[in-house]
């Protein structure tokens, strides 16, 4: 902070200070110490005000907070660069200082439990109910913001608890993703295709991979989708369309598999602008041990999910 920024907030806050002790202690200047029936001459839906000084208890609790205030002022940093002399910090408290001394207390305390369970296989971990506890928590601190507390996702955010994995549901798989990070790209399709184009692959994805009906109202040939299909979207999706998870991409024969939805309509939106999905690396946020946890977590809820898992995908 430059000098003039200090300069001016300490000013404005011991002027603040100054300027509440005078009105406090101004307003009783004169006044009597005893009560008295005289109203000030006002009154609002029948009430009328009292011309009584504030009761000794409430004035003194004023004067309390000015002098908590100014030993806070000293103590603590708030007065622009200056850093307080609280005892046993060398160069004042500040906050980033005091979250580190308690993430420093939490990694002395869980620290082993957490190397403990980064020791044994992810498969192992996920057998574990103290293990599985202590993932859930990681997982609602971080991770349920997207995927949704029960991490059946979103739109936009895959369901973990079904069989569907668009990088794969493997165990060190798992861990890689939450470790690294994903980041899925879809190109848009609108400019080599063309309009009809994109809806004749929608139809195509609907109906032959997807096994559903075309809407009445639709003007698309399946066809031609599939003949589009098979120039130009094999390549990520697979000749059958079912995906390749060393690409991210998603499996097309499952209607789960479509994070983006999976209507005609919303299937040409995808095949028109594509899709850019970004998973966050939690490598640095979270180290290996915690990811760990939260791969097993995360992959004993696959392992739980039914044979035909409802999902929002």
């Amino acid at each position: 902070m430059t000098t003039f920024w200090s300069t001016y907030i300490s000013v404005l806050t011991i002027g603040s200070l100054i300027g509440l002790t005078w009105l406090l202690l101004g307003t009783r200047k004169g006044q009597s110490s005893n009560t008295t029936d005289q109203t000030m001459g006002h009154s609002f839906d029948g009430i009328e005000e009292y011309d009584n000084p504030l009761p000794k208890w409430w004035f003194w609790l004023f004067v309390g907070t000015l002098v908590f205030s100014v030993g806070y002022l000293i103590l603590y940093p708030g007065l622009g660069n200056w850093k307080g002399i609280l005892p046993g910090y060398e160069n004042g408290w500040t906050q980033v200082d005091e979250w580190q001394k308690e993430m420093d207390k939490a990694d002395a305390k869980f620290g082993p439990i957490f190397a403990k369970y980064a020791a044994m296989p992810v498969e192992e971990v996920a057998k574990d109910p103290q293990a599985l506890k202590m993932g859930s928590r990681l997982f609602a601190s971080n991770c349920a913001v997207c995927h949704g507390s029960d991490a059946k996702g979103s739109y936009g955010f895959p369901n973990l608890t079904d069989k569907d994995w668009r990088w794969g549901g493997e165990p060190e798989t798992i861990k890689a993703t939450i470790m690294n990070g994903r980041h899925g790209v879809m190109p848009g399709w609108s400019t080599v295709i063309g309009e009809q184009g994109v809806a004749d692959v929608a139809a195509f994805v609907l109906t032959n991979l997807d096994g559903r009906k075309l809407p009445e109202d639709a003007k698309a040939d399946p066809v031609k989708g599939k003949e589009i299909f098979a120039s130009n979207c094999v390549a990520c999706h697979g000749p059958e369309g079912k995906g390749t998870p060393a690409m991210g991409a998603p499996n097309l024969t499952h209607p789960q598999a479509f994070i983006y939805g999976s209507s005609f309509a919303q299937l040409q939106q995808t095949i028109r602008y594509g899709r850019q999905g970004q998973m966050p690396a939690q490598a640095d946020i979270q180290g290996n041990d915690k990811v760990h946890l939260l791969a097993a977590y995360v992959y004993s809820l696959s392992q739980e999910a039914a044979p035909e898992s409802a999902s929002v995908k």
